[in-house]
């Protein structure tokens, strides 16, 4: 299972080409997984007032969410990673920037986040440092804010007599972590997990789980929601069958990708959407 250590080790020597873009690739570049796959899933809650993204890397997800925000908080372990976004999202003076040990948010004051956000990261992290977090959220987020976490689901697959797989783990997924576990470790934390999609990573197997936290007696409190979607991988193709008839390696006249439009209702108030 991937530590904290390993971790800092692979984040810190990444190159992060194009900010990251070759994990969109499938998509067809982030602008088609934003709109396509990341926003749907989370439009109820956006846009907020302080919203907190944990694992910000280059700001891939960072150059959408600082538009749909009052406030945004980013936190990376990798130090880096933190000094890319500010540079980047300097002309946001609300955007703020932090290096943590990849566990604490002792620097986000309490009651104060209206929306957590992390996708596309902490699937590399143990159960360890995913309980750390909610524990931390349970005091961090405000009565009627929510959380939307992507992390591991490989350990339901994982053969509890040996501790071992039965494939082989390509995306490099905890093996600690499961939905389940995700569920118990909220409700230890003092919080709610009101809705979990799992879903394949370009394997046959439902690797990853998109979790939905909130606090007790939120207007988003419910019995938590589970659903298969086997079909995760086909949506992205989808997506990337359309970036290549309508995007703009489409049009070889363009001498760059422009960039994604934000909600109308973001307009206005942030100015475009960073390149």
């Amino acid at each position: 299972m991937p530590s904290i250590e390993d971790n800092q080790r692979v984040w810190s020597n990444h190159r992060f080409a194009a900010h990251g873009e070759g994990w969109s690739r499938v998509w067809g570049g982030s602008p088609y997984e934003w709109w396509g796959t990341v926003y749907p899933r989370i439009r109820e809650f956006l846009p907020a007032g302080t919203l907190l993204e944990i694992a910000i890397g280059h700001g891939r997800w960072t150059r959408y969410l600082v538009q749909l925000s009052d406030r945004l908080i980013g936190v990376d372990l990798v130090d880096k990673c933190v000094e890319h976004c500010r540079e980047r999202f300097a002309e946001y003076p609300h955007a703020s920037f932090h290096q943590n040990d990849g566990m604490s948010l002792a620097f986000v004051p309490d009651s104060s986040v209206d929306f957590a956000f992390s996708f596309d990261s902490l699937v590399h992290v143990d159960k360890q440092v995913i309980g750390a977090y909610l524990r931390q959220l349970a005091q961090k987020l405000k009565p009627d804010a929510a959380g939307f976490m992507h992390h591991s689901n490989l350990g339901a697959y994982v053969d509890p007599a040996t501790g071992k797989l039965g494939f082989r783990n390509t995306n490099w997924r905890d093996l600690t972590m499961s939905a389940s576990l995700f569920e118990d470790l909220c409700t230890e934390a003092g919080l709610c997990c009101v809705g979990q999609e799992l879903g394949n990573w370009g394997t046959p197997h439902l690797t990853d789980c998109l979790s939905l936290v909130t606090p007790p007696g939120s207007p988003f409190a419910r019995p938590n929601v589970v659903v298969e979607n086997p079909g995760f991988m086909a949506e992205a193709n989808a997506l990337g069958t359309i970036a290549r008839h309508y995007g703009a390696a489409a049009f070889p006249g363009l001498e760059r990708e422009r960039p994604a439009a934000v909600e109308p209702s973001a307009l206005g108030r942030r100015g475009p959407v960073s390149p």
